[in-house]
């Protein structure tokens, strides 16, 4: 069956239950909410500063002598975790632990150092990455900045392109796709670097996409279907477009999920943040977008195209 067809035989009224989609998304942000504020985030290097060491070992290593290792060395409070694989354990050091240590060249041998005397095999150092806090306090600033900066862009785009209302609509779906996603990391305390703040970028993009397709969709079928009630029009649009949102959902999810079972620690947090993204994304553009401009009150004449003047001037009785 083509798109057209299916487009034609889908009815489903998704406005008609905008409100119990409002009740949810509501909870869903409360609780997103709460978490930002209560728990916090479990930042990583690029924004708190301090030494990241990567050692491997030629069998599994436990987490508990690792860190017993550090602290007989000195480093208290070290962050020990497993890499990939249970061979694989990368150590985090604040800021404040490398303080008259030298450079973190220096600091990396002495941890290798303490690790190697408290092993019974062969370790081996496989990274070291050094970050000063005050450059970690730059970045957070400006990756908050740089979300601000890409919100109110979309505003005046979308603005500018169709209507204030749709505009409004957008940017609160964006907003509400970023909390959820900043949400559900922060509950979760999943490690937070520059690469997820880099993938919450690139869903506001992505969710974007979709809404300004139903958007599309919606300015058009305003001006095709002149008997239809607003609700009417609206679940028209999405039906029509469904197909494309499913297919094209799908599909990145796909790789993204491979990303995410294959691509390693290094960019799993990436990949989580995306696919997140991507599933909050294609229901916020329905239930978020297009439920606010109809609660905005968006009637057929704000999209009917203005009558150009001097149209009648050539009609002679």
């Amino acid at each position: 069956m083509s798109n057209k067809a299916m487009a034609k035989t889908l009815n489903i009224d998704f406005m008609g239950k905008r409100r119990w989609a409002a009740i949810l998304s509501g909870s869903v942000l409360v609780v997103a909410l709460l978490s930002m504020l209560l728990r916090g985030f479990d930042f990583g290097l690029d924004f708190t500063g301090g030494t990241v060491i990567e050692v491997g070992y030629q069998n599994p290593a436990e987490l508990s002598e690792v860190t017993a290792a550090l602290e007989a060395g000195g480093f208290v409070g070290a962050t020990v975790q497993h890499f990939g694989s249970r061979q694989d354990v990368l150590i985090r050091l604040a800021p404040d632990a490398d303080e008259d240590e030298g450079t973190s060249a220096q600091l990396s041998d002495r941890v290798f150092q303490a690790l190697s005397t408290a092993a019974a095999e062969e370790v081996e150092l496989r990274r070291v990455e050094f970050v000063g806090p005050q450059v970690g306090e730059e970045l957070r600033e400006q990756g908050g900045l740089a979300m601000l900066f890409s919100l109110i862009g979309i505003l005046v785009y979308v603005a500018l392109r169709f209507e204030w209302r749709f505009a409004v609509g957008s940017v609160v779906a964006l907003v509400h796709d970023v909390i959820v996603v900043l949400g559900i990391f922060s509950l979760l305390q999943i490690n937070f670097d520059l690469t997820v703040l880099a993938a919450v970028l690139a869903v506001i993009g992505y969710s974007l996409n979709d809404t300004i397709v139903v958007f599309d969709r919606v300015r058009e079928n305003f001006r095709r279907m002149r008997k239809g009630t607003v609700i009417e029009i609206i679940n028209a649009s999405i039906n029509q477009t469904l197909s494309r949102t499913v297919v094209t959902s799908c599909t990145t999810l796909l790789v993204l999920i491979a990303l995410y079972v294959l691509g390693g620690e290094v960019i799993s947090g990436f990949s989580l943040a995306l696919i997140i993204g991507v599933v909050i994304g294609t229901y916020s553009s329905i239930y978020v977008a297009t439920a606010s401009v109809v609660w905005l009150g968006l009637s057929k004449t704000d999209l009917l195209p203005p009558e150009k003047e001097g149209a009648g001037a050539d009609v002679r009785p």
